[in-house]
């Protein structure tokens, strides 16, 4: 196996065009796990973690462009207030071991159905910067993923970027698990409030083939706060709307049954979750006022 160290982001591309089949490294908390256990053997590993340009993160016009080598631990910690639903979903990752190594954007390119980050980005409708020695790319994240750990990623392109306007109102990140962190997740959810554009996102994990975000819930959401103006009043929600909403949720998923639980257990728990998830920010929108 050929290990490819580049030190700058020319330098990647340039490694990634010539050595189409490497499997890009960063933190490294998922891919040794596959190579320790004899999953894959690639023929090149492509070491990210001297390139500088991946690890920094930045707001220009109310966007926040986060370098795909940003680790979990530094999204808790500098961008909670910009970003608390990833910053939630981060605190559930791992260890503080693994928080400290793994990234986001490694998390992204795993496309694992169960990856932690995937329902609040889904949430806060992110973009994914993709780039090659051609040229760079964006694309919604909910059309990044195409099946069960794939990616839209051409074989020659690396993830530059995740790029986040953060939505203009609450945030919540909801993980079912044996316990809080360092379990992979059974089911989780995503919830955003953008009382800005009157709209809602949400993000389902590990209950699908791959993370998706439930749109019908969405828009029934978002049309019932508009037509009852709570968007403006911001009164209290009326009795049955969060179950509703639950439902609708639960209703976008195509869980299968698995060692971690069974396809009911995730189909109620999301359920749950998004009621509670709801609830929560709703509380928070109200407290904001």
């Amino acid at each position: 196996m050929d290990f490819l160290q580049p030190r700058s982001w020319a330098e990647a591309l340039e490694a990634k065009a010539a050595h189409p089949d490497a499997v890009p490294i960063a933190g490294g908390t998922d891919v040794m796990v596959e190579l320790n256990f004899d999953v894959r053997r690639p023929p090149a590993l492509l070491d990210l973690t001297r390139v500088e340009e991946l690890t920094e993160w930045s707001m220009d016009e109310g966007q926040v462009r986060l370098g795909a080598g940003v680790t979990y631990a530094r999204v808790i910690t500098e961008l909670g207030r910009e970003l608390p639903g990833l910053a939630m979903a981060s605190r559930t990752v791992g260890s503080p071991q693994i928080r400290n190594r793994g990234t986001v954007g490694g998390n992204l390119g795993a496309a694992s159905p169960a990856g932690d980050s995937h329902p609040a980005l889904l949430a806060a409708e992110a973009q994914v910067e993709l780039a090659s020695l051609s040229g760079t790319r964006t694309m919604p994240v909910s059309d990044f993923y195409t099946g069960v750990k794939r990616n839209a990623l051409e074989p020659d392109e690396l993830i530059a970027a995740i790029l986040i306007t953060p939505p203009s109102g609450p945030q919540q990140f909801c993980k079912i698990g044996t316990r809080n962190a360092m379990v992979i997740a059974v089911s989780a959810f995503g919830l955003a409030l953008h009382p800005d554009r009157r709209a809602v996102g949400t993000g389902i994990g590990s209950a699908a083939p791959t993370p998706r975000r439930a749109r019908e819930a969405e828009q029934f959401l978002a049309q019932a706060l508009d037509e009852d103006g709570l968007w403006d009043s911001r009164r209290d929600l009326p009795a049955g709307l969060a179950h509703d909403f639950g439902a609708r949720v639960r209703a976008a998923a195509a869980p299968i049954d698995d060692v971690r639980g069974t396809a009911a257990y995730r189909l109620h728990s999301l359920a749950v979750m998004a009621r509670r998830a709801l609830t929560w920010a709703w509380d928070d929108y109200q407290k904001a006022a």
